[in-house]
């Protein structure tokens, strides 16, 4: 599962499960951290959700492969802040624990997924270090196959 929106499903996706050409309804951006981009890049995908505006943080990808996909090598945080300012839709983060611990001070909502599966020690959400930031669930969504989805909003 990409995401409950269609926005969230790669753009060379998006005809086989019938959502190419659907308005996004939450959001208009993705800000993606290198280990996310990579695979995609490795097969060829230099712009993979095309129908949104596309950042991908990065220390060491230099310049972008693709005019769709701005790099950003400085201050992530504050780009993502500019970007927040900026009329539209969301930002979708589409990273993992290094880049969520970068900009956990700028996530307004959490969307956590739940697989029925025991993994052990797991991946984490984020490596921001410890510090209380106080959520309050918005929506809880429970699928056939055991999976859920909770929403969570930041306390502010």
């Amino acid at each position: 599962m990409f995401g409950e929106f269609p926005e969230t499903v790669p753009t060379h996706v998006r005809a086989s499960l019938g959502v190419e050409g659907v308005e996004g309804k939450h959001f208009d951006a993705v800000v993606m951290g290198r280990g996310t981009y990579d695979p995609g890049l490795r097969l060829g995908i230099t712009s993979p959700y095309s129908h949104l505006a596309q950042y991908v943080a990065s220390r060491s990808l230099g310049t972008s492969p693709d005019p769709a996909v701005e790099i950003v090598s400085g201050d992530v945080p504050d780009r993502v802040r500019k970007l927040k300012e900026q009329p539209g839709l969301g930002i979708w983060l589409a990273g993992g624990a290094d880049l969520a611990g970068q900009l956990v001070e700028e996530i307004d909502e959490f969307v956590v997924k739940t697989y029925p599966v025991f993994a052990g020690s797991g991946i984490p959400m984020s490596r921001a270090g410890f510090g209380i930031r106080e959520l309050e669930l918005t929506d809880l969504k429970r699928f056939g196959g055991g999976q859920v989805v909770t929403t969570y909003a930041r306390r502010r």
